[in-house]
């Protein structure tokens, strides 16, 4: 900040030394003018000009100090007070810009909700007719059609499933409930839902579930385990999957290992940011790139951490790892 002082004052620098030297130089050529007072007199009076710049050092960087450590956030409070006119026009611009940006950030906040709300009422408006749609596809006496629709069917479902959970996991916390589940139940319900596709590519269920309850959120969970079952059958082929819950350190787990094509080990990093698909399989057009990273965000608001193992045209291993039942006490006290 000092040399960013002495900067801003250099043309007002500049102007005293050289009147010094104008009064030396005068001094100097006219004989006159005894030149020994005078370099007195200029000594003095860059002595005093030298004091007169550090005692106004301070109140002439006060405002500017506080505001080189102010944060930039819409909160004016660490601003500081400005002094000289020429700063009160610089909080009033800053003011009014950030009152302006308040202003534009509500506006857009209240515009995001009104389409997540128009979106979400779309969402449950199109699974009546998804229901029907299902309903005409079980009437179906062609076996081979009514696979194929099925199928097709459920990928529609499972896409509308993960853009309303995509849309509701930014207020999760409000969604919470936490309960003991059964399993058993809970994963059972969610292959039947995937049967048909299970069907069609010719893949079973190998379940071994050693601990039959866990402590968490039930819909949250089967959205999780759903991602997972689907990104497994998804990268499958006549093959089995399985399925084991065991405990492990007082923490219970649930491991869902899979067959398929696996992943490559430069991936595994990446496989849980927003829209990564994959650096090697670029022909798979069906992939967003969203499932496993819903899945890790609604993971990390019940305090499961999700593990990953994999090795390529071998098969992948996803394990959840619930937290212990203080955990959720420490977290539902908060």
């Amino acid at each position: 900040m000092i040399r960013a002082y002495l900067k801003e004052r250099r043309s007002w620098i500049a102007l005293f030394v050289c009147q010094q030297m104008l009064i030396l130089l005068i001094a100097y050529v006219d004989a006159a003018i005894p030149l020994t007072p005078i370099l007195y007199v200029v000594f003095l009076s860059m002595l005093v000009f030298s004091v007169f710049l550090i005692v106004r050092y301070p109140k002439e960087t006060k405002f500017y100090r506080a505001l080189e450590g102010w944060e930039g956030s819409l909160e004016l409070t660490g601003m500081g007070e400005p002094e000289s006119p020429f700063e009160r026009i610089i909080e009033h611009k800053i003011i009014h810009q950030t009152e302006r940006l308040q202003q534009i950030i509500s506006q857009n906040q209240l515009t995001l909700e009104h389409e997540k709300d128009e979106l979400l009422s779309w969402i449950h408006e199109v699974k009546t007719p998804l229901t029907a749609m299902h309903l005409m596809i079980e009437r179906l006496e062609d076996k081979s059609l009514k696979a194929q629709l099925t199928y097709e069917w459920l990928r529609i479902h499972l896409l509308l499933d993960q853009q309303l959970h995509q849309k509701r996991i930014s207020f999760i916390e409000n969604d919470l409930y936490i309960e003991q589940i059964d399993l058993k139940s809970l994963v059972f319900k969610e292959i039947k839902a995937l049967q048909s596709w299970c069907i069609q590519k010719g893949i079973g269920f190998d379940i071994l579930l050693e601990q039959m309850e866990v402590l968490s959120d039930a819909k949250w969970l089967a959205f999780i385990i759903r991602q997972l079952l689907t990104n497994a059958i998804k990268y499958s082929d006549a093959s089995d999957i399985i399925i084991h819950s065991y405990e492990q350190g007082d923490r219970i787990q649930l491991e869902v290992q899979d067959f398929g094509r696996g992943i490559d080990p430069k991936d595994i990093p990446r496989i849980f940011e927003k829209g990564f698909t994959s650096t090697t399989q670029h022909s798979d057009h069906t992939s967003t790139g969203m499932g496993l990273y819903l899945a890790k965000k609604a993971a990390q608001s019940l305090l499961i951490h999700i593990d990953v193992h994999s090795k390529p045209n071998t098969g992948t291993t996803f394990t959840l790892i619930f937290p212990k039942r203080n955990d959720f006490v420490s977290m539902l006290s908060m």
